[in-house]
């Protein structure tokens, strides 16, 4: 896919694949993107989680909007989509397997956009690994007890602004605003 960059206006080519990572319950199956400029001048790499009735699948569309400037990593979650099950498919266990990702990928800090069961999870691996996790972008917001455990950056979206689809045809004016936010902007 070429897609031009917000940023320079150049032809940006964003790669996408799928592939599968191992964490401690198993295989996760990852969807990701990448900017073709070679790594030295990207953003800090973003994680986005799914929501409980959804897979990494949600994020097809959106994965190359957001990668014009960053690597973006979409798993389904333990028990989800392709991936292999935890033993109670819990917040916990998929926060750990999510630290396992970023674990395996050699990853010392990252963003995470995480969706309603994806907030969750983001918040607490954010309250879990707080040198991991620079901030975070949350659609469907946890509540402010669980919120209350992040020092990180975070900004709630609404995802209802967006229409019934916020990743799909919405996903460019979505991009933008979680660009600018991740760019601290």
């Amino acid at each position: 896919m070429v897609k031009v960059s917000r940023s320079t206006n150049a032809a940006v080519v964003v790669r996408t694949r799928r592939a599968y990572f191992d964490c401690k319950f198993g295989q996760l199956h990852v969807r990701t993107a990448f900017p073709t400029t070679g790594g030295f001048d990207e953003q800090v790499t973003l994680f986005c989680l799914h929501a409980i009735d959804a897979s990494s699948r949600a994020f097809s569309r959106i994965l190359p909007e957001l990668a014009d400037v960053r690597s973006v990593y979409a798993p389904d979650m333990p028990g989800f989509g392709e991936s292999d099950p935890s033993p109670d498919r819990s917040i916990d266990e998929a926060a750990v397997a999510i630290s396992d990702l970023a674990n395996d990928l050699r990853l010392r800090q990252i963003d995470v956009l995480g969706v309603q069961y994806g907030a969750e999870v983001a918040v607490d691996l954010a309250a879990a690994r707080p040198e991991l996790v620079r901030r975070l972008v949350l659609i469907g917001a946890p509540s402010a007890e669980r919120l209350s455990k992040v020092k990180q950056q975070h900004r709630v979206f609404n995802g209802a602004v967006y229409g019934n689809d916020p990743f799909g045809a919405a996903a460019s004016n979505l991009a933008a605003e979680v660009g600018a936010y991740l760019r601290g902007r």
